[in-house]
């Protein structure tokens, strides 16, 4: 929303505004690596992409609708928030577990969450939920042992808590033998 104002702001001043959110930290800003992503009128991106290629190293057009980048930045913050917290809330069951970090990271060396994404994606675009490689009620079992275990040793969960409730109101509905994923149907339906 702040974008689509300032864009529509320096177009009445007549003045030329390419949003170009990026993915970097400072050593990327600094090494000119990084991704950066840019939206909006393609000639004015066109004649700009020679200087912000050299800021970054990586720089993706993504459309002509203005606020398209900024859109995207904040969904890719969006999981990577998601991501800690995920690992949060693993690191806090593996202590609860006394398992050490050590392992909890070797976990991630034989069985790669990342790797599942673009398919899990896929399921979830498609919104069929009736066949299922994990019962809704399954995962929800599972929600329950992941808490009561880091109670029992001593330690909250962020997100798993908040998740439990999502899949209680899921099964409620009936969906207790779907695909877990049922619980995405508001975000994938098309209306």
């Amino acid at each position: 929303t702040g974008t689509r104002a300032r864009a529509k702001l320096w177009a009445d001043r007549k003045i030329a505004f390419q949003h170009a959110p990026v993915f970097m930290g400072p050593k990327n800003a600094l090494d000119s690596t990084g991704i950066m992503l840019a939206s909006g009128d393609k000639a004015q991106f066109d004649r700009l992409s020679p200087f912000l290629e050299k800021m970054t190293g990586k720089l993706n057009y993504l459309g002509p609708a203005v606020d398209r980048a900024a859109a995207m930045k904040l969904m890719g913050n969006l999981f990577l928030v998601n991501m800690i917290v995920g690992l949060t809330d693993t690191l806090a069951l593996a202590k609860a577990e006394g398992v050490p970090t050590d392992e909890v990271a070797s976990l991630f060396e034989i069985f790669n969450p990342a790797a599942m994404i673009p398919g899990r994606l896929k399921v979830l675009q498609r919104g069929q939920f009736s066949d299922p490689s994990w019962e809704l009620q399954m995962a929800r079992k599972d929600t329950r042992l992941m808490m009561e275990e880091a109670a029992r040793g001593k330690m909250d969960l962020i997100a798993i808590p908040a998740i439990a409730k999502v899949m209680d109101a899921w099964i409620e509905k009936g969906h207790a033998k779907d695909d877990w994923t049922v619980i995405a149907t508001n975000a994938v339906s098309k209306s």
